[in-house]
């Protein structure tokens, strides 16, 4: 289940090892996304509608879901599933607010500038679907852009075989207080969101985790300039579980294939300096695997990027982990927290027996729209400040312009630009 590698004694772990490759998708998928792209750019609705029936089986009607569907889906789940998306949504919204950046002010003698940070106006939230129902996605999406201030939220989501948005979907939205729901998914989504159709309003942000085209096709409108997207690649789901000997082989299993069963294309990695603990959580996960509900999507997941890394030692564990940069990362060990101070590249890390990464899934309070494919490299997860951007106001007192303005001339006239030279000497 789980393909051995051995780099004990390696120094060069990138001849050694396989890595996700943040720098873009495969040929023949930029150019279905390209395509989709254009189509929806230029006949709206009726591509929307095309490719939604081609690539889910589903003709919709209308594009958007009655804002009394939310309310009736809210009232119609189970109490129990109420009370844990409340539950989950408060977490949310308590910590977004207790993380989201403030304005700030900058004062030197005469000089002030002033960071406010001002939300968008609309922002677009994706919520995968197809293989599950993902309520909680909503939640980690809308809920930071309500805290952020987005005067306008929505949703897309793929539909089901019946054209309909689950209930449990709709229960969420109405709990993060979604402003519309479009039951329409993929690549189309995203081009509706970013170009906007007669149904689908354009946003100024686009959010979300997806499937490789899904987080495509955001990577090209962000390059098109119509639409503001994180940095991270939000894709298909990763973990790396980095486990000594210690720990139950059955808990650090369960956590390897946790990730594995969101579907083909991710990444699940077992990390251990002992061999008998590999053997063991291997075995564990063949077994487990096997009883599983969604056992053909963790087989397919595992069998391309499934992997048990023997390490020399807890520092080169580390050094793997940061090599791959893995959405989640857990360790499972003793002493957890000696571990983090390593921790150099990920989205997200899990210490302890207590902290599997399906906590931080639901209800630990950060997102759960999480760099992969690599990009925990220089991204992170999201938060309420990608619903905003910094306005910078300056002011400056006739004492500072008189100290700061010649600075202004120099170099000014070095860059050969007089009118900005000449904006200062006209003040003196």
């Amino acid at each position: 289940m789980l393909a051995r590698i051995d780099v004990r004694g390696t120094r060069d772990l990138a001849s050694a090892l396989p890595r996700p490759d943040a720098g873009g998708a495969p040929a023949s998928v930029v150019e279905t996304v390209t395509k989709i792209l254009a189509d929806v750019r230029a006949r709206g609705d009726g591509a929307v509608r095309d490719w939604t029936e081609r690539l889910d089986g589903v003709r919709l009607g209308e594009l958007t879901v009655p804002a009394a569907d939310a309310k009736r889906a809210l009232e119609a789940v189970a109490p129990p599933v109420r009370d844990a998306l409340e539950t989950a949504a408060a977490n949310i919204a308590a910590f977004a607010a207790a993380e989201q950046a403030h304005d700030v002010t900058y004062e030197d003698r005469g000089l002030r500038v002033r960071t406010l940070r001002r939300p968008v106006d609309r922002a677009g939230c994706y919520v995968p679907g197809g293989r599950a129902a993902y309520p909680s996605t909503v939640l980690m999406t809308a809920v930071p852009a309500r805290v952020a201030g987005v005067d306008e939220v929505v949703v897309c989501v793929p539909p089901d075989r019946d054209g309909r948005v689950p209930d449990v979907v709709l229960a969420a939205a109405a709990i993060a207080d979604v402003d519309a729901v479009h039951p329409v998914g993929g690549a189309h989504a995203i081009a509706a969101m970013a170009y906007g159709t007669d149904s689908i309003a354009p946003v100024d942000v686009i959010v979300g985790p997806g499937n490789l085209y899904v987080a495509t096709a955001k990577r090209v409108v962000a390059g098109e300039g119509r639409v503001g997207v994180r940095s991270a690649f939000a894709g298909p789901s990763e973990v790396v579980v980095v486990a000594d000997d210690g720990v139950d082989p059955d808990l650090a299993a369960i956590d390897v294939i946790v990730q594995a069963e969101h579907g083909p294309e991710g990444l699940a990695w077992l990390v251990t300096w002992s061999a008998r603990a590999a053997d063991a959580i291997t075995g564990a996960v063949a077994r487990l695997t096997a009883a599983s509900p969604r056992r053909a999507d963790i087989e397919s997941t595992l069998a391309a990027n499934g992997r048990c890394v023997l390490v020399d030692g807890p520092d080169q564990a580390m050094a793997v982990a940061n090599f791959i940069a893995p959405e989640h990362l857990e360790l499972l060990v003793d002493d957890p927290e000696s571990l983090v101070p390593l921790v150099r590249h990920a989205g997200a890390v899990f210490c302890g027996p207590w902290a599997p990464a399906s906590i931080g899934d639901y209800v630990a309070g950060p997102s759960h729209v999480l760099p992969t494919h690599g990009s925990a490299r220089f991204a992170g997860a999201l938060t309420a400040d990608d619903f905003t951007k910094p306005v910078h106001v300056v002011d400056v007192d006739r004492d500072a312009f008189a100290r700061l303005g010649p600075a202004v001339e120099v170099l000014a006239r070095a860059e050969g630009l007089q009118a900005h030279a000449d904006s200062i000497e006209r003040r003196r």
